[in-house]
Formats: C-alpha cells, sequence, structure tokens
C-alpha cells in the first residue's frame, strides 16, 4: 500500500472566500502514483471549511448568504467566544458547511460526479491556513 501527504498553504486577503481546489487534488493524486485508494482532504484550521458542491457563481453566493443568516459575523457581542477573537461565526459556519471529504480514486482520478468539485472556503481570513493531503492506496 502507498502513502502520500502534502499540505497546501492559503491566505485569502479577505475575511471570506471560496477556492476551488480539485485540479490542486488531482495533482496530488498524480504525484503518489496511487490508482485506486481514497483522499481525504482536511482544512486544518477551525475556522475554515473543506466541502464538495457545484462551481457556480451563484451558488457561491448563496452559501455566502444562507451562512451569513445562520450566523452573522455581526454584531460582535452577540457572541461569548467574542469575548477572545471575533470570529465566533466563522466556528459556527465551518461546523456547518464541514472540516474534511474523503473522496475515491480510481484508475488514478477522483472518482466524482459530473458536477463535483472541492472547494476551499475561508471563513476568517487575512492569515496563512493549510490544509491537508493525505493519500492512501495502491
Amino acid at each position: 500500500m502507498k502513502h502520500y501527504r502534502k499540505e497546501l498553504t492559503f491566505h485569502i486577503p479577505n475575511r471570506r472566500g471560496l477556492v476551488n481546489i480539485t485540479r490542486d487534488f488531482q495533482q496530488a493524486i498524480h504525484a503518489s502514483g496511487v490508482t485506486e485508494g481514497l483522499v481525504l482532504v482536511n482544512a486544518m484550521h477551525i475556522s475554515a471549511s473543506v466541502f464538495i458542491n457545484d462551481d457556480e457563481s451563484g451558488l457561491h453566493l448563496d452559501f455566502e448568504n444562507w451562512l451569513e443568516k445562520l450566523a452573522p459575523e455581526k454584531p460582535y457581542d452577540q457572541y461569548h467566544h467574542n469575548g477572545y477573537e471575533d470570529n465566533a461565526d466563522a466556528h459556527l459556519k465551518r461546523t456547518i458547511m464541514g472540516r474534511e471529504v474523503v473522496c475515491a480514486i480510481t484508475e488514478g482520478r477522483l472518482d466524482f460526479g459530473p458536477w463535483e468539485q472541492i472547494f476551499y472556503y475561508e471563513l476568517d481570513g487575512h492569515r496563512d491556513k493549510r490544509v491537508l493531503i493525505k493519500i492512501i492506496g495502491a
């Protein structure tokens, strides 16, 4: 069994931002030499998310609007955590959008449906954050 580990680093200049990272993971699969197996994609920060969905700009705006209704950024004093930092909303949004995804690798490629893509969702930017790629298989 082969295994491969890589980290990606992102620095989103805004508080929130969405990045399609599917190509990065396909490149990692190629570098790993694994043709049949699994890839774990994990946001390594509690105010960022990794998820799978469609790469459509209207949907991306819908995510932002929906999350802001569920966990509005302001007023900051609505959250107990914000006595420490001003990012309680980012923690809540990450809980909804998810921490990681696991994807099948078949014949050396991500085994996805026709519209599926992997996204990194920054929810409290302005600093470096990492995403883990862990691949196992044959």
